[in-house]
């Protein structure tokens, strides 16, 4: 039997192509859910639409969350264009979204497939409605996969925070105290080594398929906005990344398990991913100092590092 997936996002041009990765793997992919994120949820529901046709998948999608839950919305359109997918007028989908609100098709969905896999490669507002409403699906989950989070590391959108957490600080911390068993790949593991450079993308493009040409196309603007943002040329893809660790957690090469908390009161440290590191050999005297700050309900396990060569592989299998 193929493990069910369930993936919750907003979509833009990195999560279309990690919405390539899942599709065309030997998993089940139940659902879609979207949410308000890279762009609104309007737009990450068509962009959703689209890739799954483009895919010739049929997966129920479901449009969730139109903003964070105590804050405005603030998008990512300056990194991934005004549609999030370079703007490059990709046609409307064929397909329209599910009726039910994705709070209500995430709580159905897991409670259908008891151990499945969550993967969450946006703001965790679906999530976190999703668990106020019914908490007992967080015993319910056998792997959420949450692309998010800095954790002792520089952000992507201020000096300490990531975007996905930032967005949504109350709800991703939620997640992370809700007994969820969280798998948290954050965003140091798309770079480096890990960032597609010419050489990766001319191996992509000589696939020739459509799905490797729109895989490159749509992260247009995605690569020009990286490069003035790190200095960096090439393509870095977060969100495939954490897919490809969801589909093979040994892609994953350091793990350890942690407290993670969420700082959702101070604008200077906004959405950033606290992680209690002093789990071994740390003095007593630091653990004293360290016991009462971090939220200890249940530990989640930190990704550090990826084999990047492996998962530029898996990238290259699934769009050619």
């Amino acid at each position: 039997m193929r493990r069910a997936f369930l993936i919750d996002t907003d979509v833009a041009s990195d999560d279309a192509v990690a919405l390539i990765m899942a599709l065309r793997a030997p998993v089940h992919v139940v659902a879609i859910t979207t949410v308000a994120g890279n762009v609104d949820v309007q737009q990450a529901t068509r962009n959703a639409l689209y890739t799954v046709e483009l895919c010739g998948a049929r997966v129920p999608v479901y449009r969730g969350a139109e903003k964070p839950l105590a804050r405005a919305h603030e998008n990512a359109t300056w990194f991934h264009g005004h549609d999030g997918l370079g703007d490059h007028n990709y046609r409307d989908p064929r397909q329209s979204p599910e009726a039910m609100h994705a709070v209500d098709a995430i709580i159905e969905v897991i409670e259908a497939n008891p151990g499945l896999v969550l993967v969450t490669l946006g703001p965790l507002t679906n999530v976190a409605l999703a668990l106020t409403k019914k908490p007992e699906i967080a015993t319910k989950v056998g792997r959420c996969v949450v692309m998010g989070g800095a954790p002792c590391c520089e952000g992507n959108v201020t000096p300490a925070a990531e975007y996905n957490i930032w967005v949504d600080p109350e709800a991703a911390r939620i997640v992370m105290l809700s007994g969820l068993p969280v798998e948290l790949v954050g965003w140091q593991t798309c770079r480096g080594e890990a960032v597609l450079n010419e050489a990766d993308i001319a191996r992509i493009h000589a696939g020739g398929s459509e799905l490797a040409r729109f895989a490159i196309e749509c992260n247009s603007c995605a690569r020009e906005a990286y490069k003035v943002q790190t200095g960096e040329d090439g393509i870095a893809l977060p969100d495939p990344v954490a897919v490809s660790v969801a589909l093979d957690p040994s892609i994953g090469t350091e793990w350890s398990e942690h407290y993670v908390d969420v700082e959702t009161q101070s604008e200077l440290t906004r959405g950033m991913t606290v992680v209690d590191c002093l789990n071994v050999g740390a003095d007593e005297r630091n653990k004293e100092v360290w016991a009462n700050v971090i939220e200890k309900g249940h530990k989640a396990k930190v990704c550090w590092t990826i084999d990047a060569r492996r998962w530029k592989e898996a990238l290259l299998a699934a769009l050619h």
